[in-house]
């Protein structure tokens, strides 16, 4: 697959994440994979695997998000190989999110994995959380409740 393929799924990619932060999912799952080996963890839970949970974990996210607006994608890096692609972005949008009336500013550190299949590229693996500045070493720790 050519680096011009993978920049036209790029692009194709933030269109359709456009259209999840609207509430429409569909774009989105179209650039999945559908084998059992896909992956994907969000910010609003743990990771799934497999086409049937993360279509499902995809159609709950994006039920979360209405009127979407001002997304944008900072690449950190990408890599290209004949086999294997990955994309390291900071992404960044407007929306009402969970029913509130309020636009939030959301920024999500994003990695999303893509290999080829049916003739062009789909996603492998995504995952996205919101750690996009310094967090102190107290963040990570898990308390445990007694």
């Amino acid at each position: 697959m050519s680096t011009a393929a993978f920049d036209r799924v790029v692009d194709q990619y933030h269109r359709a994440a456009e259209e999840f932060i609207k509430g429409n999912p569909e774009p989105y799952k179209a650039l999945f994979s559908r084998q059992d080996d896909v992956t994907l963890g969000n910010p609003f839970g743990p990771f799934g695997r497999g086409w049937g949970q993360i279509a499902g974990i995809m159609e709950r996210a994006s039920a979360l998000y209405r009127d979407g607006e001002g997304f944008s994608a900072e690449t950190i890096s990408t890599c290209v190989t004949p086999g294997l692609a990955f994309i390291v972005e900071v992404e960044r949008f407007r929306a009402r999110i969970a029913g509130r009336d309020e636009l939030s500013s959301v920024a999500l550190r994003t990695t999303s994995v893509f290999r080829p299949e049916e003739g062009g590229w789909k996603i492998m693996h995504r995952q996205a959380d919101t750690v996009t500045t310094a967090r102190s070493p107290e963040s990570v720790m898990q308390h445990e409740r007694h």
